[in-house]
């Protein structure tokens, strides 16, 4: 605990250790060689600290990296000058984009010439070093958590160099060519401060300042020349960076390396989907020159390809068979010391930890619309231990696998010959819909398509836009047939609304499914386990007693524990729970908080497994204690819930954590799971949202239910049931029967 609680003491936050994560044991090192240029492992660079959750370059972001990243990450600070030549680290030379300084100085708004572009804003020259000690800090990207803002003061570039005790500082001198307007020389500055302390690295997108200092500064400061966008002018050569790029025996002659936008090496389509990787990598190595990507971020929509997993991306950079980059700089340096350390060369890993078992939840529907073939296809692919199919019927009574009983939420049929049949039925949603009981079988497969679900459309997230309707639907017999012939531990069958089918319908959905089950020969083996979900418990004990399969109760409300006479009665119908995300960490505007919540030993005491659903790679889904990993959230799930089972629409991410190395005796710092209201607790008071109402107790009223009422005859507004049509049907042929035997009877 030494490096980081001496950090801490510098700026007051010693409470940030206590209550955010324990510190543990060095990260785990990799044996194998890196395709990096020195074989080593690549560099961590936590881009103004950990300035994806806190102000960046904040000293609560720097203070944060050990704590929450591999131990040897490097710290970076964006340099910018004062009017009296002091050196300050801020993100943006725009001080109003990452500090209050506008709400101080109202008046202070200027307009300069930057590398000569008119830039209007407040700049850090029209200021001394005094003067900036008031200005305090704020998150520069808003969809990032505004909580910490105004309370961090600017950080001068000597405190980052000397007193976080950091193992590697990199400072980036972006903008020398400006400061030369004020008479203010950033040469001079970099040139005095590496008198008194060694800057690892010293960056810059110029070359005359790099060769300015060259020769000058410690033989341990690396040098390394930033590359802009292609299209840009570096202004000491006046070429564009793309040409310079063509040209890097030039760039060994001052500098040994370079730092890209990673799109340098793996450049994406216009609609965000991965182009072959480039050769610059190779071209840097064989140069003789380091290759650090840059542009890492957890909170941004990266390629599809990732399926919003940030993890999958740095192993893309750092451990793909072809190559591997020297260093990556990131907003969120927790997901590359993951991949540096716990994830990389999984290819060749015999680790598979048994636990937690991983469901898909409608298949890999973050990929693939809902329940289609390819949705299960790619579960399977992935390393699902358990596909499950949600059933619903259609008109002629045939159970298909549907995430949602209404069409116009998973299918084409809002756009179809269908649309004008939608029609509101209360007991099932207070909107119109156009119901999988209202079409045939053939009517779905073969007039609509699927659609892939976008749980956070209004984030303007969308899931895999080149297969939004890919895959074909499947009738449970098609899945059952499907998941029979698959290496899987079991398949789960969710089924809902079966009262409303028996009463409206006319339909016995349990009777269906048994049915289903027997015909395809489930009934008779033991190699895979049968699985029956329901929020109904009276669906769950009709199952009971005509079943052996395992039966999973799905607690769809969020509660903080479940009584004992509550337990007593799941015990009776149940084999074990699912219950929701919410449930074992409680959660209040994004931050996990400390409430108390007894629910998942509850359940586990009565010797009743629990699922956990449902988990997404989208950030926006994930609190911020989670740092925007979908990893760090199962990892959360896992080690500190101790959670039986995941229920994922991203099954593959999932999977990948069960084969991680760095479970067990030696997990180091950044695996070990968030502590629900840590973050909340480094907050000024004033600033923490308001307390969240503690969640409900699940009773024996909540789970208790009538029977299941028997098959009706009637008929609905919505549907004729199919017990009445069978009933019309069999009055024709009686009375038809009447007419011919009627001469005989007279």
């Amino acid at each position: 605990m030494g490096r980081s609680s001496r950090a801490c003491s510098v700026l007051g936050c010693a409470q940030l250790l206590l209550l955010l994560l324990c510190l543990g044991s060095a990260a785990a090192q990799k044996g194998s060689t890196w395709k990096t240029l020195s074989g080593k492992a690549p560099a961590i660079i936590a881009k103004g600290g950990f300035s994806g959750l806190f102000p960046d370059s904040s000293g609560l972001a720097y203070q944060f990296v050990p704590i929450a990243s591999s131990p040897d990450t490097a710290l970076f600070c964006d340099v910018l000058l004062t009017k009296d030549g002091a050196g300050i680290c801020l993100p943006n030379l725009k001080m109003d984009n990452c500090t209050i300084i506008a709400d101080l100085f109202p008046q202070g708004k200027k307009t300069y010439n930057v590398n000569g572009v008119s830039t209007t804003g407040w700049f850090s020259v029209d200021y001394n070093s005094d003067v900036l000690q008031n200005v305090t800090l704020k998150q520069a990207i808003p969809s990032r958590p505004l909580y910490f803002d105004g309370q961090l003061p600017i950080v001068p570039v000597e405190v980052v160099l000397s007193q976080f005790k950091a193992p590697a500082v990199w400072l980036n001198v972006q903008y020398d060519s400006f400061y030369n307007q004020f008479k203010l020389s950033m040469r001079s500055y970099i040139l005095s401060v590496s008198k008194q302390y060694i800057a690892d690295y010293i960056s810059s997108p110029e070359v005359n300042f790099l060769t300015s200092i060259s020769g000058r500064v410690s033989k341990k400061t690396k040098l390394v020349f930033r590359f802009l966008d292609e299209r840009a002018i570096e202004p000491s050569t006046n070429q564009t960076y793309g040409s310079m790029l063509k040209n890097l025996t030039f760039v060994k002659s001052f500098a040994s390396g370079i730092l890209v936008p990673k799109s340098y090496i793996w450049p994406v389509t216009s609609d965000n989907y991965l182009l072959p990787y480039t050769s610059v990598v190779d071209d840097a190595h064989k140069a003789g020159l380091e290759i650090y990507a840059a542009d890492f971020a957890n909170d941004v929509a990266i390629s599809y390809n990732y399926s919003y997993d940030p993890l999958a991306e740095s192993l893309s950079f750092i451990d793909n068979g072809a190559f591997s980059v020297d260093g990556v700089l990131t907003d969120f340096p927790i997901t590359p010391s993951e991949a540096v350390g716990c994830f990389s060369n999984l290819n060749n890993s015999k680790t598979d930890h048994a636990k937690p078992l991983v469901f898909s939840h409608n298949g890999a529907s973050g990929d693939y619309p809902d329940c289609t073939d390819q949705a299960y296809q790619k579960a399977v692919a992935d390393g699902a231990d358990v596909i499950d199919c949600p059933v619903q019927v259609t008109k002629d009574g045939i159970p298909i696998c549907m995430s949602s009983i209404d069409l116009m939420d998973v299918t084409t049929v809002a756009k179809s010959q269908f649309a004008s049949q939608a029609t509101t039925i209360n007991d099932l949603k207070p909107v119109p819909g156009v119901f999988t009981f209202n079409l045939t079988w053939d009517d779905i497969s073969k007039n609509l398509q699927p659609m892939i679900s976008n749980p956070w459309s209004k984030y303007q997230l969308f899931r895999n836009p080149r297969n939004r309707n890919a895959g074909n639907f499947m009738r449970l017999s098609d899945f059952l047939a499907y998941a029979k012939d698959q290496d899987l531990s079991g398949i789960m069958v969710t089924v809902e609304h079966a009262a409303f089918m028996a009463e409206k319908l006319g339909f016995g959905v349990v009777d269906a499914v048994i049915k289903a089950l027997d015909d395809s020969g489930y009934s008779k083996q033991t190699a895979q386990k049968v699985m029956i979900q329901s929020t109904n418990s009276s669906v769950l004990v009709k199952f009971k007693q005509e079943t052996k399969y395992d039966l999973v109760y799905m607690i769809d409300e969020d509660v903080r524990d479940a009584a004992p006479s509550s337990l007593a009665d799941i015990k009776k119908f149940a084999s074990a729970v699912s219950v929701h995300t919410r449930s074992i960490f409680p959660v209040t505007n994004q931050f996990l908080i400390n409430q108390t919540n007894k629910l998942l030993p509850s359940l586990q005491s009565a010797g009743l497994p629990v699922y956990v659903y449902v988990l997404m790679n989208e950030f926006i889904s994930q609190p911020y204690d989670f740092f925007s990993d979908a990893t760090a959230q199962i990892n959360a799930y896992v080690q500190s819930a101790k959670v039986d089972g995941l229920i994922t629409d991203f099954p593959g991410t999932a999977h990948r954590y069960k084969l991680n190395s760095c479970v067990g005796k030696n997990t180091p710092d950044f695996m070990l799971p968030a502590q629900p209201g840590g973050l909340l607790s480094v907050m000024v008071p004033s600033a923490q949202p308001p307390t969240a109402a503690p969640m409900p107790l699940l009773t024996d009223a909540d789970v208790a239910e009538p029977a299941l009422p028997p098959v009706s005859n009637t008929t609905t507004a919505a549907s004729p049931s199919h017990a009445s049509l069978r009933m019309r049907t069999d009055v024709s042929i009686l009375v038809t029967l009447l007419m011919l035997c009627a001469p005989f009877l007279i």
